[in-house]
């Protein structure tokens, strides 16, 4: 029989095969592997693994980046979180920027909490979340195989090619080219929206969807058909129409619910007559 010793060395290798580099994995996550919570002590007091949060643990290597966590949440811990909103569009060079003053906030939509270790990592960003309601229907997430799988029909794999049909898209990073999932454009400027304005300034959606010249409006079409947030497709349709990009025109509209009654969101504001959604007055004028 091995000793306690020999009994760690034995299970070393495998271990650091299977946690991904750069990677963090939970102590559920380890657990649910057979590794229990005095063996993962006992390589973490060796150097074998580092532990950067209460929790959470990684192979020692290169500095964390926040990319790591969400590819972390996405294909270790299986999470149906993608990386949305604000953060889709500037971290792919989408729109104009509207900068912040402070830590920059990555914004990670899904169903449940992010776990608290997310915020717990030194990092010079801040991981807020998001619900996902308005599009409850279009969640993906990995399996333990890395399949994707819908959230309505996980019987049925999603290939990466038709994630674009849910409004997402699979973006290759770092040096193991992890596939983190982000929402398209168009996908993210509607989540923007649900934002606005207890979150996020009418102003700075305003100049971010003046850089969205390229959207496509089969898509943005499927998805405001999709979008259970009335608030958010009125706003958009309102700014659309005032920016009237070239899209604008082929936006078929038919199925969209854009609900009954006015809906007042900015007080003082000037009221779109066709969307029935008020407008700050000077915004034109502050957008610039």
């Amino acid at each position: 029989m091995l000793n306690m010793v020999e009994q760690r060395k034995d299970r070393l290798n495998p271990l650091l095969k299977l946690i991904p580099a750069g990677l963090l994995v939970s102590a559920a996550w380890l657990r649910a592997h057979d590794y229990p919570t005095n063996l993962v002590a006992y390589y973490v007091a060796s150097g074998k693994l580092e532990s950067p949060a209460r929790g959470v643990y990684r192979i020692p290597g290169p500095p964390l980046k926040w990319q790591s966590v969400a590819a972390s949440l996405q294909l270790i811990e299986g999470s149906y979180v993608h990386i949305g909103g604000r953060t889709a569009i500037v971290q792919r060079g989408l729109g104009h920027y509207a900068r912040l003053s402070g830590a920059e906030k990555i914004l990670l939509h899904s169903p449940a909490p992010l776990p608290p270790w997310v915020n717990k990592l030194g990092l010079p960003e801040r991981f807020e979340s998001r619900p996902d309601a308005a599009f409850g229907a279009l969640r993906v997430h990995r399996d333990e195989k890395g399949v994707l799988r819908r959230f309505e029909k996980p019987e049925e794999p999603v290939a990466p090619e038709a994630l674009g049909e849910l409004g997402l898209a699979e973006v290759k990073w770092g040096t193991f080219d992890w596939p983190l999932i982000f929402s398209g454009q168009e996908r993210a400027i509607l989540e923007l929206l649900q934002d606005v304005p207890d979150r996020e300034s009418i102003y700075d959606a305003y100049v971010l969807l003046q850089g969205l010249g390229t959207l496509r409006p089969d898509r943005l079409s499927a998805l405001l058909r999709a979008c259970r947030s009335i608030k958010a497709k009125r706003l958009f349709l309102a700014l659309a129409a005032r920016l009237n990009h070239a899209w604008f025109k082929y936006l078929d509209l038919k199925g969209v619910e854009l609900g009954t009654g006015k809906r007042a969101l900015f007080p003082g504001g000037k009221l779109d007559s066709k969307y029935q959604i008020t407008l700050p007055a000077d915004l034109d004028e502050h957008a610039r």
